[in-house]
């Protein structure tokens, strides 16, 4: 599979005991897994190091500031597969220090690490089943369920570029940025070409490849209804201190 190029079709044939090839009928979450490390990676480079401490609303504490997200990110996935999936990668979830850069690198480590182990799975391990919080899953439930939470967060943040009035590379198709819409056969553009340049790219102060702009295109479905206020119009992000006892 090639990073960051949805386009591609997956190999769905992976080694199996005994070196040979075939196919698992749960290879596509391993697939899904193994993108969607890099989706996460690549929405926290679109953020910059002085992001941390914003959260939605200022005043509001209910809503995580970026950081907070990325520390949810890595210390819920870690707890999800060490005590659902019984996946270990036996090392702290977080940084050593929180920065932007600490995150990434921490996240793409030990998600690289999970990637390898199921990887390793076969099929009888994914319909066995497992405890999910109260009740009892397949660890294939589980899973789905796992990429499905990492999505609805990583929504909320790209959201939040948006408000920060950022430009956004794709997570998993054209944005306004890359051209526009889908139907106008806007491009899809990723920030960076594997996870290994993301990394390098963004610890040496960020070389992510270029957006085109709409262009003069429409991008939404919507673009000549009458514009309402925003959330920033009401009630601008701002960057707070974020406690020590909320990281």
């Amino acid at each position: 599979m090639t990073f960051f190029v949805e386009t591609n079709a997956p190999d769905l044939g992976k080694p199996l005991p005994g070196g040979t090839k075939g196919l698992m009928k749960y290879d596509f979450l391993i697939d899904s897994y193994e993108t969607e490390r890099v989706k996460v990676l690549s929405i926290w480079s679109e953020f910059n190091d002085a992001d941390l401490p914003v959260r939605p609303l200022r005043t509001d504490p209910r809503g995580r500031s970026v950081q907070e997200q990325m520390v949810h990110q890595c210390v819920s996935e870690d707890a999800w597969f060490r005590t659902m999936l019984g996946i270990d990668v036996g090392v702290p979830p977080l940084p050593r220090e929180e920065t932007r850069t600490g995150f990434m690198r921490r996240y793409a480590e030990d998600s690289g690490k999970r990637l390898a182990i199921l990887r390793q799975k076969e099929e009888h391990w994914w319909e066995e089943p497992t405890t999910f919080f109260d009740v009892e899953r397949s660890r294939a439930w589980v899973m789905t369920r796992r990429l499905t939470h990492t999505s609805h967060h990583r929504g909320q943040q790209m959201a939040m570029l948006r408000m920060l009035g950022r430009e956004l590379h794709s997570n998993y198709g054209p944005t306004a940025d890359t051209g526009g819409l889908m139907q106008n056969h806007a491009p899809t553009i990723y920030a960076y070409t594997s996870v290994e340049a993301l990394l390098q790219g963004e610890e040496g102060g960020g070389h992510k490849l270029p957006l085109p702009g709409p262009g003069g295109r429409p991008v939404t479905e919507r673009p000549d209804a009458p514009l309402a206020p925003g959330i920033v119009d009401d009630a601008p992000l701002q960057r707070t201190t974020v406690s020590p006892h909320r990281r």
